[in-house]
């Protein structure tokens, strides 16, 4: 497994490259629907594959692990068979989730000791069993299992955080190096960089784990509480740090505006529940402004949902149909929204991929914004 950096901007740090997996090629920049719980929720594989163009999904490990289980995912031959996906998965720690949905949990050296969200039951998540939890659901690109420290953390509490996740890290890589994947494919995983919005720790953090990363990085703790412009900040401090040949991924990011931003400071992969959740209520993102499909302006508005779109639901169903859905409560409104959306936001990837290549992204980023970020 490997990336391999293809073209690069000459007025910003935007680059193409190629991430090599087994279960084929990625091409970045790229954005990873999110598949929680072993499925993009509301869209078939063939949509994903062939109107959406997804090159990669996520899986959540902390979800994952929960349900269907552990001895369910093996007994399947791991995520990819389980779900009938072809094309490479990562997945998350699940640290995040048990911060952030758990109802009980403290957090030592040892791991993170939570109940879950569903039944109550209790469960620890070590360094060492995450990374058993990830070889068995079978992810080509695995998360080390860190702290997620809140945007708003004083340095003091930031500080302390990121000297658990570095110690976490240790121990994660040392396991994952002690035991082989389970299905026949490589796997990697990617040490995740926190250090909140203070400039010192991320450049500690980075320096940490470098020597533990082969094929790439994760750039966590961002877009969780902090100011849009500190995020930037932190992604022009940290991109620079990280080797040409190792691909950036910045967690959980986020709006078309933080996507095109994220990549031209560098950013490669990117994944965010936004087009899908926004989406089922309601909220899509066109290359003409952002609609709220409840609105009644939509009524008798028989034109595309998205004239400029590329995909089948935009060539297909007018705002006025889909508006009616909406309003019907009908399941089929969530289902057009979200292959919308995540059409529209593969799109806007593999635009930024061309206008790397062709040597003006900045400028077109620039000409771009103002229009997919008005609200219609």
């Amino acid at each position: 497994m490997k990336f391999v950096r293809t073209a690069t901007d000459p007025r910003s740090a935007a680059r193409c490259g190629e991430l090599h997996t087994d279960h084929g090629v990625v091409r970045t920049p790229i954005f990873m629907p999110v598949g929680t719980v072993g499925s993009v929720k509301g869209v078939y594989h063939k949509e994903l594959k062939e109107d959406i163009g997804a090159e990669i999904i996520l899986g959540n490990t902390y979800h994952l692990y929960l349900r269907p289980g552990l001895d369910i995912l093996k007994a399947a031959g791991g995520l990819h068979k389980f779900e009938s996906w072809d094309r490479p998965i990562l997945t998350d720690s699940g640290g995040f989730q048990v911060f952030s949905l758990a109802q009980m949990r403290k957090i030592t050296p040892e791991g993170c000791k939570f109940q879950s969200h569903i039944d109550g039951s209790r469960h620890l998540f070590t360094p060492e069993n995450n990374v058993d939890t990830q070889r068995i659901i079978g992810a080509d690109i695995m998360m080390a299992l860190d702290e997620c420290c809140p945007g708003d953390a004083d340095y003091r509490y930031a500080e302390k955080s990121l000297v658990l996740t570095q110690g976490w890290l240790e121990r994660y890589a040392k396991h994952f190096a002690e035991t082989e994947p389970l299905y026949g494919y490589e796997q990697t995983f990617f040490p995740i960089i926190q250090g909140c919005v203070y400039p010192e720790l991320r450049k500690r953090a980075v320096d940490h784990a470098l020597p533990f990363s082969q094929v790439g990085i994760a750039i966590g703790g961002l877009a969780v509480g902090e100011p849009t412009e500190k995020m930037y900040e932190m992604l022009e401090l940290v991109c620079p740090l990280i080797p040409q040949d190792r691909a950036r991924y910045l967690m959980g990011v986020g709006t078309p505006a933080n996507i095109l931003e994220g990549i031209a400071r560098g950013v490669d992969m990117f994944d965010c529940v936004m087009p899908t959740r926004n989406g089922r209520n309601g909220m899509l993102f066109t290359w003409n402004g952002v609609m709220n499909m409840r609105n009644a302006k939509w009524e008798d508005n028989f034109s595309p949902l998205d004239p400029d779109g590329t995909s089948f639901v935009d060539r297909t169903y007018t705002k006025a149909y889909l508006r009616h859905l909406f309003i019907a409560g009908e399941m089929m409104a969530a289902m057009i929204a979200t292959e919308h959306n995540l059409a529209f936001y593969l799109d806007l990837v593999r635009q930024s991929r061309a206008h790397i290549e062709a040597g003006d992204f900045a400028a077109w980023k620039d000409a771009v914004l103002p229009r997919i970020t008005s609200r219609l």
